[in-house]
């Protein structure tokens, strides 16, 4: 059985297995806002999606991951799908999320209908990272 809530403080050891770029003070602030999602698979979490407000009032995914074991098997259309209803119920007409050029996101979130509306680029040395690229859908 497949199962979708939001985040909780019960969550954090789980969470941190997947997503380690998270500050604490933010995953805290994460269960408080409801910006975050467990996907549990027979009462276990396999995933997660976490969003922030771009310009804050916009929802943007800022990470989406399946654990490894489950990647393939449809579970991250199932938990962008929710967000996007859950977002579409909250009143959004739009969403947006990002990933790196080189990293193969970008087909699965175009699978899904996103379309690329820009990107940027981060050159100084100590974070220098491939372009980012943004992606968007109507909702």
């Amino acid at each position: 059985m497949l199962e979708i809530r939001y985040l909780e403080s019960s969550d954090k050891k789980f969470w941190y297995t997947l997503d380690q770029h998270l500050s604490e003070t933010e995953f805290e602030n994460k269960v408080r806002t409801k910006r975050g999602y467990i996907l549990l698979l027979e009462n276990n979490p396999i995933g997660l999606l976490r969003y922030n407000l771009f310009w804050d009032n916009t929802p943007f995914c800022t990470m989406l991951f399946i654990d490894s074991k489950y990647q393939g098997q449809g579970y991250g259309r199932q938990l962008i799908k929710y967000w996007e209803r859950d977002m579409k119920l909250q009143g959004y007409g739009m969403v947006l999320t990002s990933t790196q050029v080189d990293e193969s996101a970008q087909h699965f979130y175009r699978k899904l209908g996103y379309r690329d509306c820009g990107g940027f680029v981060i050159d100084i040395p100590e974070y220098a990272q491939p372009m980012e690229m943004f992606m968007i859908k109507e909702i």
